[in-house]
């Protein structure tokens, strides 16, 4: 039997997330982030140099993530978080101190560590925390607002780079960026982090049915080293369909639009419009995403078949905003990107709700390698299909992954069972 949580007051609950949206703000003020491709260019990086440096960012995510994971499962979450921005930070100082290739490259090595840490730690802790404050329902909106105060963090970046960088070169937007990392290592500290006791541990029965879910058990400071809290997580995923089939829709709905944003400004440079004009085109995509996160109450409601209606919203309305192949089709390509985002969040709360025990860090860790190594997947695929037949054919064909997503979910036998407590919306099982 599980017991009941009590419901503290919601000063608790407002000192949380408080802390994780300014967090989340703090992390994305980057104002590197509009500039770091134009810098190597100033440098004197080629083309190829600066593709490989990507490479090598993309492979350092995947290296640290699930080791990351489960030293948040085993250590401790809030220090992950406060070191992580601490590790990004010395990286964007190596690349405006050193100009060069090796900095770049050891410079994103450390990008890619620092938001390894966070991965996985961050949606562990925000789960625990709610969960042990009776709030756990609110873990959609929640992290749904998080993604929003991130992508306001990316705007603001966006709006003072420009003006940074003529008054003080690099070097002052390298410092600019160095201090928002240490500002969110700082907020960072005022993560609340409990574990349950042993006593109250909660041990929850193998479902008999493949595909049913059952309760989510609170996380508790298990005595598992490092390599035993890897090895479990990557056993329940391997092992508890419900948990693998999570795993795998947060690694395809995150994955494919994840990696199309990159793309979006060649997309819009196709449509005829000016150098000038393509930054306008890009906050309309980024208003979009921020209005996708705030929906997430309203998306908690949908069902089985909404959230696949959900997922062909995305698809149909990226491919048809890049085939319009004019500047109003960025409008569709909006709106699926605010689709996307939401999508996105249900299937993290989804994938949450799944999780069971002491690795829930470190199975959230395995469903970021996995959209890591998805999105190495799409920017190949895309690459290939551009080649041949343009970037609106290779962005509409590439969308079509969320049709072929929600057509399963439509089309599976519903056996999910949805556990007590927990938002049945965010298990797209439920009808």
């Amino acid at each position: 039997m599980i017991s009941i949580v009590s419901r503290v007051p919601d000063p608790a609950v407002r000192r949380l997330t408080a802390t994780l949206y300014g967090y989340a703000f703090l992390s994305d003020l980057v104002l590197l982030y509009p500039l770091y491709v134009v810098f190597f260019a100033d440098t004197g990086l080629s083309v190829g140099q600066i593709a490989s440096l990507f490479v090598i960012w993309s492979a350092a995510g995947i290296l640290f993530e699930v080791p990351s994971g489960a030293w948040a499962d085993v250590l401790s979450r809030r220090l992950l978080l406060c070191l992580a921005p601490l590790v990004t930070a010395a990286g964007f100082a190596l690349w405006v101190l050193l100009p060069s290739y090796p900095a770049f490259a050891v410079g994103f090595l450390l990008w890619g560590a620092g938001g390894a840490l966070v991965s996985g730690a961050l949606e562990a802790l925000v789960w625990t925390e709610l969960d042990r404050l009776g709030a756990v329902g609110r873990y959609a909106r929640v992290l749904g607002r998080a993604r929003t105060a991130g992508v306001l963090g990316v705007v603001l970046s966006g709006v003072l780079a420009g003006p940074v960088l003529a008054v003080g070169g690099y070097p002052a937007v390298g410092a600019a960026s160095v201090a928002a990392c240490l500002l969110a290592a700082i907020a960072a500290t005022r993560f609340p982090e409990h574990r349950a006791p042993a006593a109250a541990r909660v041990t929850v029965a193998e479902p008999a049915e493949p595909d049913t879910v059952p309760p989510a058990g609170p996380d508790d400071d298990a005595d598992l080293g490092w390599w035993d809290t890897l090895r479990a997580g990557v056993a329940q995923v391997r092992t508890r369909a419900p948990v693998r089939s999570a795993v795998l829709l947060v690694a395809v709905v995150a994955a494919d639009w994840g990696a199309l944003d990159e793309y979006t400004p060649l997309l819009a440079l196709d449509t005829g419009v000016g150098a000038q004009a393509v930054p306008l085109l890009l906050l309309l995509l980024w208003a979009g995403v921020t209005v996708g996160g705030l929906l997430a109450p309203a998306g908690e409601r949908l069902g089985s078949r909404g959230y696949a209606a959900l997922l062909g919203l995305v698809g149909v309305a990226l491919a048809g905003g890049a085939l319009l192949r004019h500047p109003a089709g960025f409008v569709l390509i909006a709106v699926a990107f605010g689709a996307a985002q939401l999508a996105t969040v249900l299937a993290d709360a989804r994938l949450q709700a799944r999780i069971t025990g002491t690795s829930r860090a470190t199975v959230t860790s395995l469903a970021g390698m996995a959209t890591d190594v998805l999105i190495i997947v799409t920017y190949a695929g895309y690459g290939l299909l551009a080649t041949v037949a343009g970037n609106a054919v290779a962005f509409a064909l590439t969308a079509g992954a969320y049709l072929v997503v929600a057509l399963v979910l439509l089309t599976r036998r519903r056996r999910a069972v949805v556990p007590t407590g927990v938002v049945a919306a965010v298990t797209p099982g439920r009808h």
